[in-house]
């Protein structure tokens, strides 16, 4: 794994007038996207830097973005449809889900965008998943919507939205065309997808998403939970030798999506593997290796 001493990170004394401030908005905000950012910026010599912030007062920080001319932010739950009225304009990934989660800064137009909508898009299109394979989603909140756009837009049109919720759930199966269900339906999908908290580290850590009966009729299996990047229901398809897409390599294909966005500069492979080995470990970046 790449150390911290091996990595040339730009002295912070260096920090001026001239230095670019790029950002995170979020109730609770993590620490892997502002490591990744200033990891890059450190690698290619950028004199940016990027700092987390949470608030509860979402007009007042996107005013301050506008004033102080931050050239970027990343916008996380609860924000990312409440920030839509306080922008200039949607890009299309954004429009395609009524959803932001980064902001670009042009001289004080703030334009929102949808990265999590275009990694996936990315990561589906480059296994090249048949669009006439059938698909199981479970989940529905924002980043359900966000896959689920992604699936319709990439072709998809056989697809069932699995969720309790008897208000979400049947809303975004219409909206995107798709059937919804309570329950999971009889094994058979080819293309199973978990867009919820199962599997996650924590209280959810040991459920599998899919019963293993789903996981062993199914063709590709998608989890977007990104910790840990192999949960239980991608060890259970790894297992049992299925082509699997993980949550690892969409959270860090969004947000080299965001750098490029931001610094209008792509990072070259090798600066990649090295800044998501030292921000997600080998693993993960082996994981994003495959995907770039």
């Amino acid at each position: 794994m790449t150390e911290f001493s091996d990595l040339p990170f730009l002295n912070k004394q260096t920090i001026g007038r001239d230095t670019r401030l790029c950002m995170s908005l979020s109730a609770r905000p993590g620490n892997a996207g502002s490591r990744l950012h200033n990891t890059l910026y450190g690698l290619l010599g950028l004199d940016y830097v990027y700092k987390s912030f949470p608030t509860a007062d979402i007009a007042g920080a996107i005013a301050g973005l506008r004033a102080l001319g931050v050239r970027g932010c990343a916008i996380s739950m609860p924000f990312k449809e409440a920030v839509i009225p306080l922008l200039d304009g949607l890009e299309a990934s954004a429009r395609a889900i009524d959803s932001v989660n980064t902001i670009v800064n042009d001289e004080g137009r703030l334009t929102g965008y949808n990265t999590d909508y275009s990694a996936v898009r990315r990561l589906v299109e480059r296994r090249a998943i048949d669009p006439a394979t059938p698909f199981v989603l479970r989940g529905s909140g924002g980043m359900a919507k966000a896959v689920t756009a992604a699936l319709r837009d990439c072709g998809f049109r056989a697809g069932t939205i699995v969720a309790r919720n008897p208000e979400t759930g049947p809303a975004l199966a219409a909206q995107y065309g798709f059937a919804w269900s309570e329950t999971l339906p009889e094994p058979g999908a080819g293309l199973l997808v978990n867009v919820t908290p199962l599997g996650m580290e924590g209280a959810d850590a040991e459920v599998l998403a899919f019963p293993a009966e789903h996981v062993a009729g199914c063709q590709v299996a998608f989890d977007v939970v990104a910790q840990p990047a192999r949960t239980l229901f991608v060890k259970a398809a790894e297992d049992a030798g299925k082509p699997v897409i993980t949550g690892a390599e969409v959270i860090v294909l969004q947000a080299l999506e965001q750098f490029v966005l931001y610094t209008g500069i792509a990072p070259d492979a090798r600066a990649i593997e090295r800044a998501v080995a030292f921000v997600h470990g080998d693993e993960v970046a082996r994981l994003v290796g495959n995907a770039l």
